[in-house]
């Protein structure tokens, strides 16, 4: 079974395609939950802005990447709540505009 930490490092190839940073580098996973016994790994993800056109591209990417490292079924959560540059583990990487 996959772990938390494995998870996310295999979401860093899902870059957003305008800010050309990974999900996990702008801090749009908030929060992975392994699932067990057959049950999906879900993941919290955030988009960039409320209405982002690659949302559905970004979150179709994200659950493939996610089935790929678990061989299980995902589900991804879209969350309503605005992302920041704050969120960033490293908001400095904005920095390379």
């Amino acid at each position: 079974m996959a772990t938390e930490a494995e998870i996310r490092k295999a979401l860093e190839e899902v870059t957003d395609p305008e800010l050309l940073l990974s999900v996990v580098d702008l801090g749009m996973v908030r929060a992975v939950r392994v699932g067990e016994g057959g049950a999906p790994t879900e993941v919290d993800l955030l988009l960039t802005t409320p209405f982002c056109p690659y949302g559905p591209v970004l979150v179709d990417q994200v659950r493939a990447v996610v089935e790929q490292v678990t061989g299980g079924p995902a589900a991804v959560e879209v969350l309503s709540d605005p992302w920041d540059p704050s969120m960033m583990p490293d908001p400095s990487l904005l920095g390379h505009w």
